[in-house]
């Protein structure tokens, strides 16, 4: 099947089955690559400022990673995602595929943070942490802080936006959050926080923002990102 988007070429760098469900809905087609830096040592006071420095390296880390693999050859003419995975599944960007020079190569990276009580909260380092954190949402309210940063391989230009989303829940019963454990998912995500999860969403009393942001990947900063870089190598 054709791309919806014959003038560039996605690649996400994410094993985040939630980032790929989402970046599929938004009508792209894309392969995979990844960025392993180390996130615990980039630190910054506000969650706002944490997320866009950690995006801003994975591009930085993919970019590098780009060079040194293609340094003998000509760059592909590539979009790229990449998000808060160290452990992603690597996959070469395809040869033969008779790509355009005139068309741009776009770096996405993303990152996300979950904000409790004005504490940031990462993945969970153990499943007491993961408990505590799904406990303290019952009958309250966090937030998650998502960022995107889209770069233009082509023209270096970055592009880069944080979005917001305030989540209030009912209670959680206690069998719920161990069902939740047990299965192990929310160990590997920010703040333990799936809204989407069947077993989360009937205690999910409002969201005031977009699901797809709380997801990972806010829909509408990713496509403004990517069409303000494009415009930019037109002009």
């Amino acid at each position: 099947m054709e791309s919806i988007h014959p003038h560039f070429k996605l690649i996400l760098g994410s094993s985040s089955i939630a980032r790929r469900k989402i970046l599929t809905d938004m009508g792209y087609q894309f392969t995979l690559m990844s960025a392993d830096i180390d996130e615990k040592s980039i630190r910054k006071d506000k969650p706002e400022e944490l997320v866009l420095a950690l995006a801003e390296a994975k591009a930085d880390a993919i970019v590098s990673k780009l060079h040194t693999e293609c340094e003998d050859e000509e760059q592909q003419p590539t979009i790229l995602i990449a998000s808060d995975t160290a452990e992603a599944i690597m996959q070469r960007i395809p040869d033969g595929d008779n790509i355009e020079e005139d068309k741009s190569t776009l770096l996405i990276t993303c990152d996300q943070v979950v904000v409790y009580e004005d504490t940031v909260r990462e993945k969970p380092s153990s499943v007491e942490e993961a408990r505590e954190y799904i406990r303290g949402y019952s009958k309250g309210h966090t937030a998650t802080v998502s960022s995107v940063a889209v770069t233009n391989l082509k023209t270096g230009l970055r592009k880069s936006g944080v979005d917001k989303v305030e989540i209030y829940f009912n209670e959680i019963p206690e069998e719920t959050i161990e069902k939740l454990i047990e299965e192990g998912t929310v160990l590997k995500v920010a703040g333990a926080l799936l809204i989407e999860h069947p077993l989360i969403l009937p205690c999910v009393k409002e969201v005031a923002g977009t699901t797809d942001s709380v997801m990972g990947l806010p829909k509408e900063l990713t496509e403004k990102l990517i069409k303000e870089v494009l415009a930019m190598t037109s002009i």
